[in-house]
């Protein structure tokens, strides 16, 4: 059957790009910005990883911060200087930078151009809280927004926007798994051998309370597991799940059980999108909401399309192979990277 044979192709073409990006895409940064008088600190935190060498020389990396955020003041540039560089630490996995912006006269209205996407590409999102005495709003830079102006009115406090915040963290949450080739693998593993819809539900019922237990604990602080550690286990649970489909496809019925187990050690990756952004404690909660509802319906929309023709498959005279086709070729993208990983440590 040409086409079947054009079908297995395709997947291990869609796979092995999989595995060259597997946790890639944008970067997130956090930003501070307090105002007073004609002063403007802007405080950036970014996460320690995956910067490639952008920040190789932070002085210079801040410099090319401070040129790159353009800060006004009622039409007037005001002058920035680099402040403050702070590399990773053991107890802070991210760098931050402090830049002090001086302007002609007390701000009243306050512009800022955020062009760090020039430093570390088009799809990188800043969060920026810009607070003034009595007042404050929280402003994301990101592709086609780039650009923000604040009314500085004393002792008035400025509306802020919960609802933009959600909606961002939201669709933060979606970017990621859907970005988040290895879990989403992991789910494909997971469902391969799945034939009714009660045992869909369990299996992925399982796998949401499960990481989402292990997200929570790990924003909030509770729990602390290195990526070093979580991100090669990660690897191993998809490469366990996939050789099981094919030695083992009669304990596909306490498939949820596993999903539970390894869904502990998916959230602690979960967690490390939203942990490296630096967050204040009381962003936390409204951020770990939006996240953890973007991941569940990231997923739901990658069962909702992959499990009508894994189904349609499973059925006498179709394709009753193709489970075990995906988990051979699903086991083989796990172990290379279980493999990558592991060096890398």
């Amino acid at each position: 059957m040409r086409w079947l044979d054009a079908l297995v192709a395709a997947a291990v073409a869609m796979l092995a790009v999989g595995a060259a990006v597997a946790h890639t895409g944008g970067t997130t940064g956090y930003a501070t910005v307090s105002v007073a008088g004609q002063s403007v600190r802007y405080a950036l935190s970014l996460p320690g990883e995956g910067l490639g060498d952008a920040t190789r020389d932070l002085r210079e990396f801040a410099a090319a911060v401070a040129r790159h955020v353009a800060i006004e003041a009622d039409g007037a540039a005001c002058s920035g200087v680099p402040s403050e560089t702070r590399p990773p630490s053991a107890g802070r996995p991210n760098i931050e930078i402090v830049v002090l912006y001086a302007c002609a006269a007390p701000i009243r209205t306050l512009s800022i151009r955020d062009g760090i996407d020039a430093l570390l590409g088009a799809d990188h999102h800043t969060i920026a809280d810009i607070q003034w005495p009595g007042g404050a709003r929280q402003v994301i830079f990101e592709k086609g927004q780039r650009s923000a102006s604040v009314a500085i009115a004393s002792g008035a406090a400025a509306e802020s926007k919960p609802t933009s915040k959600f909606v961002f963290y939201l669709r933060l949450g979606v970017e990621h798994i859907i970005g988040g080739i290895d879990h989403l693998l992991f789910l494909l593993a997971l469902l391969a051998l799945s034939t009714s819809l009660w045992q869909t539900v369990k299996i992925v019922t399982a796998f949401t309370v499960a990481h989402s237990i292990t997200l929570s604990l790990a924003v909030l602080g509770l729990v602390d597991v290195p990526s070093s550690i979580v991100e090669p286990l990660i690897a191993a649970s998809i490469v366990w799940v996939a050789v099981e489909n094919l030695v083992a496809p009669t304990g596909a019925g306490r498939r949820w059980l596993i999903a539970a187990v390894f869904g502990l050690i998916h959230g602690l990756g979960f967690a490390s999108a939203l942990a490296e952004l630096g967050l204040p404690r009381d962003a936390l909660v409204g951020a770990l909401v939006g996240f953890n509802l973007g991941v569940e319906l990231g997923q739901l929309a990658f069962v909702v399309v992959v499990m009508p023709p894994l189904v349609w498959a499973s059925r006498p005279g179709r394709l009753p192979r193709l489970p075990r086709i995906l988990s051979a070729i699903v086991a083989l993208v796990g172990a290379v990277w279980f493999v990558e990983r592991i060096v890398a440590l």
